[in-house]
């Protein structure tokens, strides 16, 4: 006899009040034949799937085969088992409504507890990132003491099988914490679960290094971090956006230790750095490109007020905002140096006057364009380019000038 089950995601999302965002459902009773004469298609290859012909909702057969012979629902239980977390592990029968939750997870969602299931990482150790992701997403969750000591004992055991995992998988869990409410703490779990060093070392190497206090008065660069990331999640929800802001002082952790709590030259310092964890997790260009960028201007943005319009006008050309998607990138840029700015301790709500005067001077030099000197009268060849840098500057001095006058008026 058939029996269809709604499972995963979809009932804890329904149990927590959210609108769950996919719905997948485990089959028992019945073969993989008799789904495909019923129009199912089949697609993957660890345990049977398939889509449902019309919907093409996921429908799955059990992942275990060595139970056939036993009841319905001891397979379902034994399915269930072989997920990550107890709030992972329960089952709706779609016909009747009744809830089957062998392993607590019912009682953890009210209690907002994250537990795992008995060798869920020995399974797969990936999960150690997944509980991480999902103490981002689900802020108000604890994870249980019993599940973060398994995940230290599995970080440990399997340090080098972690290591070899594939970036894309790795990356694929950073990319959900990143779009979570709450994605420092995706990095607070993996470094209280002795994680962090082994799938993002550029991070966890910041722990422990001192900036100087007058600028940070949290001094320790890994908090400022994670500060960082929390502002910038408060702007955005451009995951982009945010991993500037996670990678944006990844040069400090190159710093000599004689040379602390200075950290000169640590926006070059940061670029190599960026670079190897893109490769490594296989993060798409876009990512790579802003993390860069940041790095490696993310002081002159702060120093709006001070440095040359020359100097700005040469890291807009030089950030390629003048091409397709420069308005974009610009945004994305301006979020990540201001969640640096405010992600220091006691800076939270502070305003930061520099995005707002790089954004109106940049839309200003947008309008300058090659082809307008040109109808100006002006020859084509190298002297054109220097004559649009030019104009280029003058316009980002009187905009940048004005706002700070500005802002000086108003302290009046």
């Amino acid at each position: 006899m058939k029996r269809v089950f709604l499972v995963g995601g979809a009932v804890r999302d329904d149990l927590l009040g959210r609108v769950a965002k996919d719905r997948d459902f485990l089959v028992l009773g019945v073969t993989p034949q008799q789904l495909q004469k019923q129009g199912f298609i089949a697609v993957g290859n660890s345990f049977e799937i398939f889509l449902h012909p019309s919907s093409k909702e996921q429908y799955a057969l059990p992942r275990s085969t060595t139970h056939n012979h036993v009841d319905l629902e001891t397979q379902l239980e034994v399915d269930l088992g072989l997920r990550d977390l107890t709030l992972n592990a329960i089952a709706q029968e779609v016909s009747t409504g009744k809830i089957f939750d062998p392993f607590g997870g019912v009682r953890d969602i009210e209690n907002r507890i994250l537990r795992s299931l008995p060798n869920a990482f020995q399974n797969d150790p990936l999960r150690i990132l997944r509980v991480a992701r999902f103490a981002a997403e689900l802020p108000e969750f604890n994870v249980h003491s019993d599940t973060l000591q398994e995940m230290q004992t599995v970080a440990r055991r399997f340090c080098e099988d972690i290591k070899n995992l594939p970036g894309e998988r790795i990356f694929a869990e950073l990319l959900k914490a990143l779009q979570a409410p709450a994605p420092a703490r995706f990095f607070e779990i993996l470094r209280e679960a002795s994680a962090l060093e082994i799938f993002f070392p550029e991070i966890d190497c910041l722990f422990g290094v001192p900036q100087p206090e007058i600028h940070h008065p949290e001094i320790d660069t890994g908090v400022h971090v994670l500060l960082c990331l929390n502002i910038a999640a408060q702007l955005t929800n451009d995951p982009v956006a945010r991993f500037g802001a996670l990678v944006h002082d990844l040069g400090k952790g190159a710093t000599p230790r004689s040379k602390w709590p200075s950290h000169h030259g640590h926006e070059e310092a940061g670029i190599p750095l960026v670079k190897a964890l893109c490769e490594r997790l296989r993060a798409p260009a876009e990512f790579c490109v802003l993390g860069e960028l940041v790095s490696r201007y993310h002081l002159i943005a702060h120093q709006t007020f001070e440095v040359r319009a020359g100097t700005l006008g040469k890291m807009f050309h030089n950030m390629g905002l003048y091409r397709q998607g420069g308005e974009e990138k610009l945004e994305r840029f301006l979020v990540a140096c201001e969640a640096d700015a405010r992600g220091r301790k006691g800076f939270e709500h502070k305003k930061y006057p520099q995005a707002a005067a790089l954004r109106e001077a940049f839309a200003a030099t947008k309008e300058v364009s090659g082809e307008m000197l040109l109808q100006e009268g002006h020859t084509p060849g190298p002297e054109l380019g220097a004559k649009l840098h030019e104009k280029r500057v003058l316009l980002i001095k009187s905009v940048c000038s004005n706002i700070k006058y500005s802002k000086e008026r108003s302290r009046c």
